[in-house]
């Protein structure tokens, strides 16, 4: 996966302008970041708990907006998508015109400096944004605090934030989200073997906002 290699702005903006480009020329919405399942588990979750259809949804670093367009053909209907490249808010806002899904608010946001109006969610959602910033190599450890606070700005007390991840184990997320948040479940992901140990690859928790 290519969120696994740390990007500049940059490059993200790049990758995302190919993918507009390819869009634009076979319909291909891109990668899914964490491949289908990842989806489905955070969909199956929400409908497991009866989160109501109305809930405000938050998707950080939407990318392309796929995972939106499936909350929002599962009845979600108050969704909103933001990330800082342009190119992947273009590109998202052109996978919901061809999916008619005119309910999506899409937004161009830096999540770690979020405007004011960013506030009030039910829900956030994040498949790899923190990951990402994580992996930024100037003040990683800086920008992850900043993350934990915008996330604190930004969604409801008692909401609750669904994290995929595949840089960071459950004890390691367990101590970035400390401050505000305590765990509700971790959701099943695909295990893998190596040297005889069986591990996960990926990480899925769900928190909830004290």
């Amino acid at each position: 996966y290519s969120l696994l290699s740390s990007l500049p702005n940059s490059s993200w903006d790049a990758a995302y302008e190919r993918e507009l480009q390819t869009f634009e020329d076979i319909g291909d919405t891109g990668e899914i970041w964490f491949g289908e399942e990842s989806m489905v588990r955070i969909i199956r979750w929400l409908e497991k708990h009866k989160v109501p259809l109305d809930s405000s949804v938050l998707d950080i670093g939407t990318g392309n907006g796929v995972l939106l367009v499936e909350l929002a053909k599962s009845g979600y209907m108050n969704l909103t998508g933001i990330d800082y490249s342009p190119s992947a808010i273009q590109l998202s806002e052109k996978v919901r015109e061809k999916e008619g899904m005119s309910n999506i608010k899409l937004k161009v946001e830096d999540f770690l400096a979020p405007s004011a109006e960013l506030s009030g969610f039910d829900i956030c959602i994040d498949k790899g944004t923190f990951d990402a910033i994580s992996l930024d190599p100037s003040d990683a450890v800086g920008k992850r605090k900043l993350y934990v606070g915008s996330l604190c700005r930004v969604l409801k007390p008692e909401g609750f934030f669904l994290i995929t991840s595949c840089n960071w184990t459950k004890e390691e997320l367990l101590n970035e989200f400390r401050e505000g948040f305590e765990i509700l479940e971790e959701l099943p992901t695909p295990k893998f073997c190596f040297g005889g140990r069986i591990g996960n690859s990926v990480t899925a928790l769900v928190f909830q906002r004290k």
